[in-house]
């Protein structure tokens, strides 16, 4: 059903693929769009117990995409380092398959929120409940349920 990976020297375990999932501070979430193109959009996220967060204007590409169906990947790099002497690269990513709703309940959609806040302004958490409370009903949050998770490391 999932692809499996070809080169299965550099495949990681379940534990380091979750771990470069929860280092990573961002990463391309890819829906089918319209026409059937893939569309792929750069994003900041959270995991947090085998779920990956993402917030979003109300209206715009991602959530068009969302309405052409729920299946989604969200692929994130963790190294990428360039060896031009040995035509080589020193990387780690990894890739989790799942699906995609919008969360409805308030207490969920602030503790998401409020997750992303502690990740990207750590320090600043009573003025991210602050700006997460002028902003409700000007954004959405998205939850992805990952069914499949690969991770990937140059050996």
């Amino acid at each position: 059903m999932f692809p499996e990976m070809r080169r299965k020297a550099q495949v990681t375990s379940d534990e380091q693929a979750r771990e470069l999932l929860e280092k990573g501070s961002a990463g391309v979430l890819s829906l089918m769009g319209p026409e059937g193109y893939p569309y792929g959009v750069p994003l900041s996220y959270l995991y947090r117990e085998g779920k990956l967060y993402f917030h979003s204007a109300v209206q715009g590409a991602k959530v068009e995409a969302l309405k052409q169906g729920d299946k989604a990947s969200f692929c994130v790099i963790a190294a990428d380092q360039v060896d031009p002497e040995k035509f080589t690269t020193h990387y780690a990513s990894v890739i989790a398959f799942g699906r995609v709703r919008t969360l409805e309940d308030p207490e969920q959609i602030q503790l998401a929120m409020e997750g992303l806040g502690k990740k990207y302004s750590p320090g600043y958490e009573k003025e991210a409940r602050e700006a997460i409370r002028q902003s409700a009903g000007h954004f959405l949050v998205l939850k992805m349920e990952i069914e499949h998770l690969t991770g990937k490391k140059a050996k």
